[in-house]
């Protein structure tokens, strides 16, 4: 199974994280230091993920939430996101 890449570019006004392969909830911690480590505003793109799980999709919600940008999120994602905001309330 193909495990999740990270890579990071940086220009002058933003730092986008490109995403591929599986996110699962046992990435997020390296994934929070990542983006906690960034002083640029933050980027996510998605375009390369193929999978997630719940605890993704929360974490997801939160950088949106954040004002982290997301790029690239393919339809089930964001649907899974939707729904998951509408439960929370």
């Amino acid at each position: 199974p193909m495990t999740l890449r990270i890579e990071k570019t940086t220009d002058r006004h933003k730092t986008i994280i490109r995403l591929s392969g599986r996110l699962q909830s046992e990435h997020l911690d390296e994934l929070k230091t990542q983006v906690d480590r960034e002083q640029l505003p933050i980027a996510l793109n998605l375009e390369g993920v193929t999978l997630v799980d719940i605890g993704v999709v929360r974490f997801l919600n939160a950088c949106k939430k954040g004002g982290i940008e997301l790029l690239h999120c393919c339809l089930y994602i964001r649907e899974w996101m939707i729904r998951e905001n509408a439960r929370e309330g």
